[in-house]
């Protein structure tokens, strides 16, 4: 029986947090950065003012359009498949119009994997999994196998995770 690995999409597989930055600073006239946002959240950096209408972004549906994965995600993860089951596990309850815009950039970058590999939850710790890939250590709370944290500019300053910087880190985790 192989283990399973439950893979985060946004700010693991995908730069959502790009898209946000894009958006945000286009329809504000603003120039916030990555670097900016080191161990905080965008939602923490910007005008109280704005909060609400960037945190309303992922419920446009044109937000998921055309994000491109990381450096090297997909390649990894088809790799990961021959020797692991596979899921996708992500967060779309607090954004419940992403769910089919998600489930299509899902087919469209992982068509190796089966729809059925879709998991689209609140909570991961409902998740049965070996592994967690995810960029928050919050849905590590209660998950019952290995979190590994996935670097992004907000997470920068957790201590005591497994961590992983990048897709080539994670195939030398997995595929070493």
């Amino acid at each position: 029986m192989r283990k399973r690995i439950a893979i985060d999409m946004d700010e693991t597989i995908c730069d959502t947090l790009a898209r946000h930055l894009d958006w945000y600073n286009t329809e504000f006239q603003q120039n916030l950065t990555k670097a900016d946002l080191y161990a905080t959240k965008i939602y923490h950096k910007v005008p109280e003012a704005h909060v609400a209408r960037v945190r309303a972004y992922p419920d446009i549906p044109a937000f998921f359009d055309d994000i491109p994965p990381y450096d090297n995600a997909i390649e990894v993860i088809r790799e990961l498949y021959e020797s692991y089951e596979i899921v996708i596990a992500t967060a779309a309850m607090e954004h419940p119009t992403s769910f089919s815009p998600k489930y299509e950039w899902l087919v469209k970058y992982l068509p190796f994997l089966s729809p059925m590999n879709f998991i689209f939850c609140g909570k991961k710790n409902v998740v049965h999994a070996d592994y967690l890939i995810d960029d928050s250590a919050r849905h590590f709370e209660g998950f019952v196998g290995q979190g590994i944290l996935f670097s992004a500019p907000h997470n920068m300053a957790e201590l005591g995770q497994v961590r992983v910087n990048d897709w080539l880190e994670v195939r030398d985790y997995f595929l070493r």
